[in-house]
Order: C-alpha cells, then structure tokens, then sequence
C-alpha cells in the first residue's frame, strides 16, 4: 500500500483489541463458558469471531447480529460486535453495542466502561465521555490503569473546552477546479501564492470507479501530482504535472520550495528504495520536472521516510521517521544542506530528531516549517487533543529551542484526522485536506480558511524575479544569500533556476537586509532591503537582476556600504557587504579594482570631494588590512560630480551618495 494510504488506516485503533481474541480462545479451548446458552446463538457467535478473525467483516457483522437477534441478552456478542465497529471507525454504533452489555451486567467486563468513554471521545462527544472515563476511574480503575484512563481523561476535558472556546471559522472549498469526486490532499503552495501542487488519488480503471464503490488500495487506485494556478477569479482548471516525476506507481506528500523550483516528495517501494518508503527530490526545468533522484542517506534508510518539508531560507528539511534513535512511535527528524552532487542533487547531514517539545512517544507527522523559519506546524497523536490527529504549533526561539506545542483548536481540529496543514507566506491563511466535515462526504478535497490571529506565523513578504547576463540576456542560474545587516545572521541562501533564470527570496518582515546574488564569471549584484516599518503584505518586491561579466569597465554600486553622518568613519552594519567583496577578491584573484567614492550635492562641492576621497579610501584600507593585496586596489573620490538620480529628493540624493566598484 503507498505511503498516504497506509496513513489512512494505520492509525484506526486507539487501544488495544483483546476482545475477540479473548473470546475466540476462551470458545475453542472450552475454557470458560459464554453468557448464552441458545445453541443457534452460539453457532452464529462462533461463526462471528471466526470471521472477524479472519477480516471478513461484512460476514462477521452480519453473524453477530443473528446470534443478537436470538439471544438478546448474549453480552459477548454485543462487546465483539463493538469491537468490530471500533475498527471500522464506526464509534457511534460502538457505543450502542457496549452500553448494552453494560446494561445486561456492568460487571462482566468492566473495561467496556473505559472503552465507552473512548469511543464517545473519537464520536466528538465529549460530556459523555468524561462520564464515562470518570465512571470506570472510580468503580474499576487500579494503579496499572490509571495512567492510561487519567490520559484519556485530560483528553476528553481538552477536547470539551476547545469547543466551548472554539474559534469563528469559515471553511471554504479550494473549488471545482481543483477538488473533484476523487480524493485531493497534501496541498504545497509557493511563498506567493500563485502555485499549488497537491496529491490526487486517481482510479486506476475509471468505468470501474463508475460502476461501482472500490476500497482505496493501489490496486485501484494511485497517487499522482497535480498543479493548479492562481487567478483572478481562484484556481486555475487543475493538470497533471509536467515531466517525469508522476509515474504508475504512487507519489505523494510533497512539499515546494518556497520559489516552487524544488519538489521534495515520497515514494515507496521503487527499485532504488532504500526502505519501505523513501524521501525523493526533483527539479521544475523547462520541460516539466526532472527524473526523481533518491536523496540516499543519511535521509533515507532502511526504514520509513516520509512527508518532507524545506525550509524558505534553504537549509532544513523536516521529515517524519520510524529510524531508531527517536522519541517513540513516528517522529519528526531534520537534516541540513550540506552541498550539491554534480547533477544538482541537494546533499544533507547532520540528522537529528527533534525534542519532547515536538516530539513524543506516539506518532507526529506532517510537518510544515513557515516561510518565517520559526514556526512549525504538525500533527500529532500524542498529547492532548480533540480525536485522532491534531494539527499543532510551535514557535523557535533565539536560541534555537522550540517552545512547548499549542494545539490549534476546534473547530480547525476535529475528532478525526487532521493532517497535511500549511499557512501561506503572509500568514493569515491556511490550507489543508479532510474528509470528515459535511462539506467533504464523499471524498476528501482541499480547504482553506483565514487563521486566527493567535495561531500565526509571522508574516513574510518576498523578492522575485529573473537573473540574465547584462550583454547576451541569456538566464542565468544565480545563488542567492539573505542576510540582517545587524546581527550579520544568514536569513536565506538559496538557488535561483538554472532553466529558466527565476529567483524567489523569503524577506521576513521586521528587518533590513543584504541581498546578494552571484554567478561565476560576473561581478555580483549588491542589494538592500529595509523593511523595519510596517511594510504592506500585499507589496512584495519584483527585482529583474542584471549580472555583468568580469571585464574591465564593468561597474557596480555596493548598495550595503554605510558611514556616519557627515563622517568617513565605516559602520558596522557595512561589514556584510565588505566581506562579501573580500570573497570576490578571494576568488577571482586577478581582478583589479577601483573603489569610487560618491557625494551628494548638499554642502560645498570642496567638501563633498574631500569626504568622497576619505571613504573611498577607508573602504580600500578595511580591504587591504584582511588580506586584500593593495596593488589590486585604488581608490578615488568624484564628490558630487557623477550623479545617478534627481538631487532635488531625499530618495535621489540617497542613491547618489554611494560606494562603486569598477573592473581595472
């Protein structure tokens, strides 16, 4: 079964099925005797558990309720039929099942009152379950119990608060053009929007899906991709992705870079699998996306590797394992981006798993990293919550520790299955899939929803754009790199396509930023980006960057050169782009350059040229003093002579006074 399947059913059963064991041992052994004595009974009980022992459930139901129907007072009958229910997720008809063997004799199997309270908790109904876990904790709960029921216990008490707390939410379906009669899950969305990628489980003989209800296995039915476009009016008519990335087989979980030219995805039991499922990467070229490459190890291994996630500022992907060494059950690991292979293949190290914050002894999943790089959501099982699985969050901190996970709620959580949830890079929407609402009974499809305020990321904004040569215009494959011109920290360093020329760069909102982009062979292009105000999210940046070729008279203005006030004194805030000059330096090593010094117009044009001279040679000196060889340098003061904009204006006389290099 693929991996988005065996998700679906692996995480039915919430405690552990004895009954029918118990009962079908007890039966042939000649053990015990059985509550009923009608012999027609009997045969059809037996006929019951021999089915249901063997998966024929239709069959078992069936027999059970014929030995009910002769015998109405056969308790075991109803406590297996009750069991069976359980594992069809039928909790409803569980509940009813059980409270009649309860009412026959309340003490013939005292469990029935814990697993009561279970089942009116998976059934969303909180009050009775409460009931019932108390009823059980204090008329036949013993210290080997205790632990379990006093856990569904805060469960049941979270659960009924979240809904007397619940946020006011609207629900709104992803459309026609990309929800269908057929299953659609796992959304990914590109940092602005404009794309979506989602899996869709398609019929493998469409006139038989027509003709008849089929169970969602893969011999129906498979995973493919699929994207839609956004409009102005929604989402475009959804088609297959492009290329050689959908195959017979299945492919799902996948998750975009936030520039939407990396897709990270997972795929199981394929030739070159290294367990049973494995954690594949492809590139969007021109043609459509590349050939999956297996990522290898240390991601991939013997064991289960699945529901990636990359991070917007191109370091981190999050992935859930079952591999030894974790908290227990599945767990949320991270690698780092360690380098590339010759053929553009991300390679990463230093796998860790992330803490008891995020992680428990039961099973998470489905981690989403926010294009903030500090706000994680997932799913989870393993703590208080409203049924099945509950989306999280949790927020990193300065010092890289998350802090304790917050439930997102009612009604965004339910007491079924919550799982594959992203929030767009502005924050303030998020998407996910579900087949347990009324507005999802026959499949499950894809919704979006505006998110409260306190669950949140903080929101992010973007530059995008292309990176072609100044002279050919031919694209080019530029690197990119981020970086807060305060603390010097990294925000982003990413890769541009290297089909198409196409750049996306996440710009937290909140800071002001070097924006670096490079090529072999061109001198770089030196960016600034000051966004501390209240810069408006629906205003990203669009940035065509025109790189030019290593030769003599090429020029360029390093726009992160900054001094004092009426001073030559150089800034701290300038060390960023200094150093970045000394790494160009460094690598081309026979180039020769001239460092330009430029005023604006306000003051004498004496003065202005004194000021012009001394800066331009401070930048010469910080070059010389870490390694730079002086006669690779000079230095020259224009004053006010060489103007690039309009005097007359604050933002004009701003890009006039400036530091250019220019190729010797």
């Amino acid at each position: 079964m693929n991996e988005t399947l065996k998700t679906r059913y692996m995480m039915q059963s919430k405690y552990i099925i004895v009954l029918f064991l118990l009962f079908f041992a007890c039966n042939l052994s000649g053990q015990t005797k059985l509550s009923s004595k009608n012999r027609s009974a009997l045969k059809d009980y037996n006929s019951g558990v021999s089915y249901y022992g063997a998966g024929k459930m239709r069959e078992a139901s069936s027999a059970l309720i014929s030995a009910l129907t002769k015998d109405p007072n056969f308790i075991e009958a109803y406590l297996v039929l009750g069991d069976l229910y359980h594992n069809q997720n039928d909790y409803k008809r569980e509940m009813e099942m059980l409270k009649k063997a309860v009412a026959i004799d309340s003490t013939f199997f005292p469990t029935t009152f814990l697993n009561i309270g279970i089942a009116a908790y998976l059934n969303a109904e909180y009050d009775e379950s409460i009931l019932w876990l108390e009823r059980y904790k204090w008329h036949f709960s013993d210290n080997r119990t205790a632990t379990k029921v006093n856990a569904w216990l805060e469960r049941a008490r979270f659960a009924n608060q979240s809904v007397n707390n619940a946020y006011a939410i609207q629900l709104h379906s992803a459309g026609d053009s990309i929800n269908s009669e057929f299953d659609e899950y796992w959304p990914s969305l590109t940092a602005d929007e404009q794309t979506m990628i989602f899996t869709v489980l398609v019929p493998r003989n469409l006139d038989l899906f027509y003709e008849k209800e089929l169970p969602k296995t893969s011999i129906y039915f498979q995973e493919d991709f699929y994207y839609s476009q956004k409009e102005e009016q929604g989402w475009s008519k959804r088609k297959k992705v492009e290329g050689n990335i959908n195959t017979q087989g299945n492919e799902g979980a996948q998750t975009l870079s936030a520039d939407g030219n990396w897709m990270f995805f997972t795929a199981c039991g394929r030739p070159d699998g290294r367990g049973s499922c494995d954690i594949y990467f492809s590139e969007r070229t021109a043609a459509g996306w590349s050939e999956p490459v297996n990522l290898g190890m240390p991601v991939n291994t013997p064991y289960w590797e699945s529901q990636p996630s990359f991070s917007a500022d191109g370091k981190t992907l999050l992935f859930v394992s079952n591999r030894p060494g974790g908290i227990g059950g599945k767990d949320i690991w991270q690698a780092t981006l360690q380098g590339f292979k010759t053929d553009g293949t991300p390679i990463f190290g230093n796998v860790r798993c992330l803490d008891s914050t995020i992680n428990t002894n039961k099973d998470e999943n489905s981690p989403f990293l926010h294009h903030d790089n500090k706000t994680l959501y997932f799913s989870s099982n393993g703590r208080p919550g409203m049924g099945e699985m509950d989306v999280f969050f949790s927020r990193r901190g300065s010092n890289g520790e998350w802090t304790p996970a917050v439930n997102l709620g009612y009604p965004i959580n339910t007491s079924g299955n919550e799982i594959g949830f992203v929030v767009n890079a502005k924050g303030n929407r998020a998407y996910f899939s579900s087949d347990g609402r009324e507005e999802s009974a026959t499949s499950k499809n894809i919704y979006w929803f505006d998110l409260p305020a306190p669950l949140q990321p903080e929101p992010v904004i973007y530059v995008k754009g292309h990176v072609y040569d100044s002279e050919s215009k031919q694209k080019l494959a530029a690197d990119f790199q981020l970086q807060d011109l305060i603390s010097g920290a990294d925000i982003a360093t990413t890769k541009g396509n290297r089909f198409t020329g196409e750049f996306l760069v996440c710009l937290p909102l909140g800071g002001r930023y070097s924006f670096r982009v490079s090529h072999p062979g061109y001198l770089f292009y030196s960016g600034h980006f000051d966004i501390k105000g209240n810069h408006p999210l629906e205003a990203p940046y669009h940035l065509d960057v025109a790189l030019h070729p290593i030769k003599q008279g090429a020029k360029i203005t390093l726009e992160n050169i900054f001094f004092e006030l009426d001073s030559y004194e150089l800034r701290s805030d300038s060390k960023i782009e200094l150093d970045g000059l000394i790494e160009f330096m460094k690598v081309n090593k026979e180039v020769k350059i001239l460092i330009g010094g430029h005023t604006d117009n306000q003051g004498k044009a004496s003065y202005n040229q004194l000021l012009s001279e001394n800066r331009a040679k401070e930048v010469r000196d910080y070059l010389i003093e870490r390694g730079i060889e002086s006669g690779r340098l000079e230095s020259k003061g224009f004053g006010l002579n060489q103007p690039v904009d309009d005097n007359s204006t604050e933002e004009g006389r701003a890009k006039n006074r400036r530091t250019e290099i220019t190729v010797l």
